[in-house]
């Protein structure tokens, strides 16, 4: 997948003709065939044509009669078949979830006994929505009542478009209940951030003394947005990315200024830093004091 901290994020008015929610077939708009990001909720219907489904860090199986429930802010992308048939539908979260307050990058800590309609968005890197003939005919017959409905809107349309997306949602639900609850009793939506927090440790641990490193490639290496990944720093550390790389590369001077004698200026360059003298103002902010008299007064209490 391509770098994606330089992907585009779409707003409902950019790929729906209303703001609140819309459906649509391959014929109604063309599909996005590059990784991108959405601010609202999707759901996609495979009707034909077998294919993967890139989600965050996730490639899963989307042969036909399956279904896709995508996050906000969620990287992802799924490259249809020419001769292949979907159904995709936008909507926007306070469409979903009016009585849920929060901002769609916390949507993952809303616990599944206030918002069930979440299990299966919040679950879709770790399991696949495939159903049978027989399962899916309900499905189809809702999107029709969906499409009817959307395309003429009266006054109500949008209580009665809500009823069908919530039992196209319950659907889901009923039928994959026992692995969404042990999904959910295991915190897997918790273990994917730790993972996403390990491939940053990685990012930064393999990168640290590269002065070039910036949020964007760490964000791309942990299959996330930049924004997103501000946001869960702050929200699993208390830290920016720049205080994050900071602190490790400060950590790694004092390593260096206690056991070495090199220059100021290779202990910079050692430690990822552009100059002697930009290492210089941020150890002295840092420790209070310029790293040569740090190491002379370390060195000096190491003397017997």
């Amino acid at each position: 997948m391509p770098d994606p901290s330089r992907v585009p994020t779409y707003g409902m008015h950019q790929r729906s003709d209303r703001a609140d929610f819309y459906i649509r077939d391959k014929q109604a708009r063309p599909a996005l065939t590059a990784p991108h990001r959405h601010e609202y909720f999707q759901i996609q219907i495979n009707l034909g044509g077998d294919t993967l489904q890139h989600i965050g860090g996730a490639i899963r199986p989307f042969p036909r009669n399956t279904l896709a429930f995508i996050l906000p802010h969620r990287l992802h992308v799924i490259p249809h078949p020419e001769d292949g048939n979907f159904v995709l539908i936008n909507f926007a979260q306070e469409f979903l979830l009016p009585q849920v307050r929060c901002d769609a990058l916390d949507l993952e800590d809303i616990p599944l006994s206030e918002a069930q309609e979440l299990a299966p968005f919040r679950f879709q890197e770790h399991l696949d929505f495939i159903l049978d003939d027989d399962e899916f005919g309900p499905v189809a017959e809702l999107l029709e009542r969906m499409r009817a409905v959307d395309g003429a809107r009266h006054f109500g349309s949008e209580l009665i478009l809500k009823g069908y997306l919530l039992q196209l949602i319950g659907l889901v639900c009923a039928r994959y209940q026992n692995e969404l609850l042990a999904l959910s009793a295991n915190k897997a939506e918790k273990r994917g951030r730790r993972d996403a927090m390990g491939r940053v440790s990685r990012y930064i641990r393999e990168h640290l003394l590269d002065p070039r490193m910036n949020l964007k490639d760490a964000a791309a290496a942990a299959f996330l947005s930049p924004n997103y990944l501000t946001h869960l720093l702050r929200k699993e550390t208390g830290s920016s990315f720049s205080e994050l790389v900071l602190e490790r590369r400060m950590r790694l001077a004092r390593t260096h200024l206690i056991n070495g004698n090199k220059p100021l200026a290779h202990v910079a360059l050692a430690c990822g830093f552009t100059d002697e003298a930009y290492f210089s103002r941020c150890f002295r902010k840092r420790h209070g004091m310029p790293p040569g008299q740090f190491r002379r007064e370390q060195q000096r209490g190491a003397k017997p």
